[in-house]
């Protein structure tokens, strides 16, 4: 199968970042056709591969917002890139930073570096599918994202950003979302100290 037909089944089928499987089902190939066809034009940049067993098709390559949704699932986008997104943190950030409850991970894709920030079950949650240059990603809504930051700060696991702009911040919610994580000493903390300012 030619470069060309390959690019076409996938825009069709709206693939723009695929595993193996995916591909496999599209091309109709078996499993090794299909491994062979990939490293093929892996290797003469028709595809770009983002970790193993997934890839993207240089031509139409994917934003780093989609990247970071589906390279570690499950993940939503959180910590600074949300806070930045939303404009609570000036500072553009060049690295995305989503919440996961699996361990801790960091990748590497095209020079962006992409960090997973292990958060409790129950506290997985407060996000939102939105629509992001015809892409669908899931993003921690403003509150959530704060929260999510906040909790590694509490933990020293983070710095305060001694910048954040909280003015457009539900307080009530942000409460909420901070409740979830289960540390009455961290309720007081955001209560008490973080609340205060702005």
């Amino acid at each position: 199968m030619k470069p060309i037909e390959i690019q076409n089944k996938l825009k069709e089928s709206g693939l723009k970042i695929f595993s193996r499987f995916e591909f496999r089902r599209l091309v109709g190939a078996s499993p090794i056709a299909a491994q062979k066809l990939l490293e093929r034009y892996t290797q003469k940049g028709v595809f770009a591969r983002l970790k193993g067993g997934m890839y993207a098709l240089e031509i139409s390559f994917p934003s780093s917002y989609l990247i970071a949704n589906k390279l570690y699932k499950p993940s939503y986008i959180s910590f600074e890139t949300a806070l930045s997104y939303y404009r609570v943190i000036p500072e553009v950030v060049y690295s995305f930073t989503s919440a996961t409850t699996k361990t801790t991970r960091e990748y590497g894709v095209k020079n962006m570096v992409f960090n997973y920030h292990k958060i409790m079950k129950k506290a997985f949650t407060g996000y939102k599918l939105i629509k992001l240059g015809g892409e669908n990603i899931l993003l921690a809504e403003k509150e959530k994202a704060l929260a999510d930051y906040l909790y590694y700060v509490f933990l020293h696991k983070k710095k305060l950003n001694d910048r954040l702009n909280l003015k457009g911040i539900d307080r009530k919610k942000l409460l909420v979302f901070v409740s979830l994580f289960g540390k009455p000493s961290f309720i007081r903390w955001v209560e008490h100290d973080i609340r205060k300012t702005n």
